[in-house]
């Protein structure tokens, strides 16, 4: 994965770490869509997208805001991104099931003809509206080039 090697995500603790590996994430996904790796940029983007949820959620003073209910397991993608939504965090205009489905197609076959323009276009606005981006790359670990 993009941040092995460059990031201790338990020194980094629960809110750091899930920042850091979003932004790795992110950056690393689109890195790999230019380079036509297209079905491990999904991949990792969707990664991306999994721990901008989970750092949104882990910040002190966000939880509050949320209208979690009793039983949400908030360590389900699928239900942070519903929580996040009913609770106006997200606009809720990014289809996420498509981009589950999507992502779990690129795990079992290539799918390098796939125009992941409008993707990604989703993929920034959600985390544009969780505040991970913008984000100024020169504060993260250089690449390492040997990641895939």
């Amino acid at each position: 994965m993009p941040h092995f090697g460059l990031m201790d995500e338990d020194a980094l603790g629960p809110v750091e770490g899930p920042l850091m590996r979003a932004k790795l994430h992110y950056r690393c996904g689109k890195r790999r869509l230019r380079e036509d790796k297209i079905s491990l940029g999904i991949v990792t983007l969707y990664d991306a997208v999994i721990f901008a949820m989970q750092w949104y959620i882990a910040v002190p003073g966000h939880v509050s805001s949320l209208q979690v209910k009793e039983g949400d397991d908030m360590k389900d993608d699928k239900i942070v991104y519903r929580v996040l939504t009913g609770s106006r965090v997200l606009d809720g205009t990014f289809d996420y099931d498509a981009f589950d489905k999507l992502t779990e197609k690129a795990v079992y076959q290539d799918i390098s003809s796939f125009d992941y323009t409008e993707m990604l276009k989703g993929v920034d606005s959600v985390l544009t509206q969780l505040g991970v981006l913008p984000f100024d790359e020169s504060e993260l670990p250089p690449e390492d080039p040997k990641t895939v």
